[in-house]
């Protein structure tokens, strides 16, 4: 006789889809596993997030916890969710109910956003992330952009640019905008990774062409 086993959703994806029954549409937080944003940073983040009046689900470092200001998660309970712990991204940005993902623009996050089909909020923190930005903005055109304030080059990013742009990519004409592109880039990812897509068939090229290197040489 078969045993069913029933394994109970995380309860971040409970949180998620309690959002999606009360048609409460999501902003996903996060700066990835090594980026570090300043203390000041995340603060000015956390009255952001609080100022826009949006739902959000914010993952941070376990050490980061005390840096997001007294009494901001009783503020936003109920709207707002933090998380000092890990979190399977993908899921996230895959729920129906997660509608931007506010980054620092770490390549491998802006690979799943756009296979998602979720548009971003960029905030490049270091490296090359700044770079990435402005290709997912200005290049594909599948995200919006917090400038820091002067707009100064790795500089802080204010709460009230956090929250206008929260709000903008939420509810604004730049956030449909982008949502809908994002959602044709994500249609075009897959298409090339299908069977017979560009991607598909530029790997089996790939595995024929060194496979057929090896056999020569072994001849």
């Amino acid at each position: 006789m078969a045993i069913i086993q029933i394994v109970e959703k995380p309860t971040w994806i409970q949180w998620l889809d309690k959002k999606l029954i009360a048609n409460e549409p999501v902003l996903y937080v996060s700066f990835g596993t090594q980026a570090e944003a300043s203390t000041e940073q995340l603060r000015e983040v956390a009255i952001g997030l609080e100022q826009s009046n949006k739902s959000f689900m914010w993952v941070v470092k376990p050490k980061q916890l005390q840096f997001i200001g007294p009494g901001f998660k009783e503020r936003v309970k109920g709207r707002g969710l933090v998380l000092a712990e890990w979190v399977d991204q993908m899921e996230i940005l895959k729920h129906e109910i997660v509608c931007g993902f506010l980054s620092h623009c770490g390549w491998n996050s802006m690979l799943e956003s756009m296979c998602a089909g979720v548009a971003v909020l960029a905030m490049p923190l270091m490296a090359e992330q700044h770079l990435n930005a402005r290709i997912v903005v200005e290049e594909i055109g599948m995200g919006l952009r917090l400038w820091p304030r002067g707009r100064v080059a790795r500089g802080i990013v204010g709460a009230e640019e956090v929250a206008k742009m929260v709000v903008e990519l939420m509810e604004g004409e730049g956030g449909k905008r982008v949502r809908k592109r994002v959602k044709e880039v994500g249609e075009s990812a897959y298409g090339a990774m299908k069977e017979g897509g560009s991607s598909s068939t530029m790997l089996d090229s790939l595995i024929d062409h060194v496979c057929g290197a090896r056999v020569h040489s072994m001849a």
